[in-house]
């Protein structure tokens, strides 16, 4: 795997994660399980095999990085109170 491989790798993981903030603000659950998918094979594909880098692809993928975090959180701060919401209706709890 060359650096341009792990970068774009990265890149696709940031489309990814960018999509699961448009179906998490849409509650398109289904859409998000999904790309959580796909997002985890492709991880596990760079995880696996991906060269360390330097200069300006060591820097895109620091800023895909970013990116994929920034979009996580948001995915995350979208989905919990909509799990908080599940886990009290499987428990009785009223909300």
């Amino acid at each position: 795997m060359t650096s341009t491989d792990v970068v774009s790798i990265y890149e696709q993981l940031a489309g990814l994660t960018n999509q699961m903030v448009v179906a998490a603000r849409t509650s398109d659950w289904e859409g998000l399980d999904h790309l959580e998918r796909e997002c985890a094979i492709k991880a596990s594909h760079v995880a696996s095999a991906a060269p360390a880098l330097s200069g300006a692809p060591r820097l895109r993928k620091i800023d895909l990085l970013k990116q994929i975090l920034a979009n996580d959180r948001e995915v995350r701060d979208l989905t919990e109170p909509w799990m908080v919401q599940v886990d009290n209706v499987m428990h009785g709890v009223a909300a």
